[in-house]
């Protein structure tokens, strides 16, 4: 009698380590199908008119599924790879290869989730099982100690409690072999071209070179933890915004799956027994308890998280001007620190997540633009695109998420000279500031005619005059957020 057979869905979990589905399907000694279908939907445009995958998105993504499909070569089987609907891919290969069962990875936000059912409908009227896991959070959501509907709204008592009385699993291992996939045509990834998208330009000043894929995530755990043994002062220079080794940069991999979150906490405690155990590497695992937080807060207030009233339902009567949000787009708001962030953003897909808050401080508390439009623009462009971290943060940001501390202002200035002290990173990306000296750097617009004629540049010209006063817009939004909340 011939084995069972079971197809893999792959989504936001390219990786062979630490997969439940894999393992449990394997333990059934079934013969296993690895399948990764390219929603055409991912392609389209987001609500405000963006690319919803931009291209550094999706040579990120592409680069992903062809290492998941070499690491499978390698391990003797191969990948499947569709464009498409998944819920009608999936059933159409389950029925053509007689398999009994399809097991995935679940999501917990809307678009996924409607992915999800319509798969389980198809598969229930052509007698297939479906079966999910879950796998993208630190914590198993089984064995939190309170239910999803009573999850803590404050961060702080969610960490405190989870530390307190809950255990992080071990991952699963790594399959030494796999079955072969059966007779079929494997299929080829589509190019960027065919996704509708052209190759993004590689930008020299980029901190550093993202390539997607498990086996770059874990070379990137090697060299940071490992190799160049940078957690023991993570706390001290996370917030840095220039360089390769300021922070982790584990984000990208991790938003795709290329790495688990269990995997990182398995390095971490094994660095703490066998270099040092300190703030630092406790601090790495408190970023990773931030992201398991915003993915349990999705799964527990669902659509509310894409609201313009946010988490919270603060009716606010944000601005829609375009005019504005396109010089925040482009870097060319009169403030370095934000425009040298956005320029960052728009060459290289990533940016740092100090660079994060400040331009999304910028956009809500003093330009006052809808918070949904900075939202979906990262969500465009950044390589470490996690739904449920962007728009979490988002939330928060705007002062409408579950946690936000009101009208939480970033002073753009103090950041300036707080965490880029010589305008090094300024510079960087704003080479029409380069011959400033540091005490003139973040403060163009005070510069005197001879001043600018000194230093070869004409405010207004070479680089524009700040869009907004920086402490008045601030007040004017205050307010508007005061009498939202009915202070």
């Amino acid at each position: 009698m011939s084995r069972e057979r079971i197809i893999i869905w792959y989504r936001n979990d390219l990786r062979l380590h630490d997969s439940e589905p894999l393992d449990r399907a394997l333990q059934t000694e079934a013969e296993i199908i690895p399948v990764y279908c390219f929603d055409r939907r991912q392609f389209s445009t987001t609500s405000f008119g963006f690319p919803k995958t931009g291209a550094f998105r999706a040579q990120f993504l592409l680069e992903s599924v062809a290492d998941l499909r070499q690491s499978l070569q390698k391990h003797h089987s191969d990948l499947i790879v569709r464009f498409g609907f998944p819920e009608q891919i999936i059933p159409e290969l389950a029925r053509h290869l007689h398999a009994s069962a399809v097991y995935f990875h679940q999501e917990v936000t809307a678009e996924e989730i409607a992915v999800e059912q319509a798969l389980k409908t198809n598969l229930k009227a052509i007698a297939v099982r479906c079966k999910s896991f879950w796998g993208q959070t630190l914590y198993h959501r089984d064995r939190l100690p309170f239910a999803i509907d009573k999850l803590p709204e404050i961060f702080t008592q969610f960490r405190k409690k989870i530390e307190r009385e809950s255990t992080v699993d071990r991952p699963f291992s790594t399959p030494k072999t796999l079955p072969p996939l059966p007779a079929i045509d494997p299929g080829e990834l589509p190019s960027l071209n065919e996704l509708g998208l052209q190759p993004p330009l590689q930008d020299d000043r980029a901190v550093m070179v993202f390539k997607g894929g498990e086996t770059k995530g874990i070379e990137r755990v090697q060299n940071y933890l490992w190799t160049g043994d940078r957690l023991k002062t993570y706390k001290q220079t996370r917030n840095g915004m220039l360089g390769v080794d300021y922070s982790s940069k584990f984000s990208p991999w991790l938003a795709l799956g290329c790495l688990s979150p269990r995997l990182i906490y398995q390095n971490v405690k094994q660095y703490e027994r066998e270099r040092v155990k300190n703030d630092s590497t406790y601090w790495l695992i408190f970023e990773l308890l931030w992201r398991d937080y915003f993915r349990f807060i999705a799964a527990k207030h669902g659509d509310r998280l894409f609201y313009s009233s946010g988490l919270q339902g603060i009716l606010i009567p944000w601005e829609k001007d375009w005019e504005k949000f396109t010089l925040w787009q482009q870097g060319k708001t009169g403030f370095p620190l934000v425009d040298a962030n956005m320029r960052e953003l728009a060459a290289t897909g990533f940016m740092s997540n100090r660079g994060r808050q400040n331009v999304a401080s910028f956009l809500t508390k003093n330009l006052g633009i809808d918070w949904r439009m900075g939202a979906e623009w990262f969500e465009s462009l950044l390589i470490d695109y996690d739904v449920c971290s962007n728009w979490g943060n988002w939330n928060y940001t705007a002062g409408v998420g579950n946690d936000a501390r009101g009208f939480r202002f970033f002073n753009i200035l103090k950041q300036s000279k707080d965490y880029d002290r010589e305008g090094t990173y300024v510079k960087h990306w704003l080479p029409e500031l380069a011959k400033l000296p540091p005490g003139k750097v973040h403060e163009p617009w005070d510069l005197l005619p001879v001043e600018q004629k000194r230093y070869g540049i004409r405010l207004g010209v070479d680089y524009p005059a700040p869009i907004v006063d920086l402490f008045k817009s601030a007040k004017v939004n205050e307010m508007i957020y005061n009498k939202a909340v009915g202070k």
